[in-house]
């Protein structure tokens, strides 16, 4: 791909979880040259944690899109909520959750989040190629 070249994913919201990682796999295998297996599993856990994310902590998931440049991937997701997601302390011992929003943190190279008339978007940008 040229500088200017992005290859586009999918705008409407997938079904699942599932059916995200379906669709980002599918676009993974339009890279130039095939990303490592462990990265591609990175970048499946991270598009699993959004679209988790934002189906229970959300109010539902309302927009999706993944989108190629370069040797990054950067995947959005849009949800019902205006909350910004906050890691919450590890005070009680075995209560479930907890870990989607700081694994999507340490995995991804860039996360931000925007709130929009609907709620908001959290972007992640994920390199393509082995980390160093």
């Amino acid at each position: 791909m040229t500088t200017a070249e992005t290859k586009a994913g999918w705008l409407e919201p997938p079904l699942s979880a599932a059916t995200a990682r379906d669709r980002v796999r599918e676009l993974l295998l339009t890279c130039d040259q095939a990303p490592p297996p462990r990265v591609v599993d990175d970048i499946l856990l991270v598009v699993t944690e959004l679209v988790t994310n934002a189906g229970r902590h959300g109010g539902g998931l309302i927009a999706f899109d993944a989108r190629l440049a370069e040797d990054t991937i950067t995947v959005r997701v849009t949800d019902a909520s205006p909350v910004v997601p906050h890691t919450h302390a590890r005070d009680r011992a075995g209560a479930p959750g907890g870990f989607g929003w700081p694994l999507i943190q340490l995995l991804s190279d860039e996360v931000w989040v925007r709130t929009t008339a609907a709620g908001k978007t959290i972007g992640a940008v994920l390199r393509t190629t082995a980390h160093g």
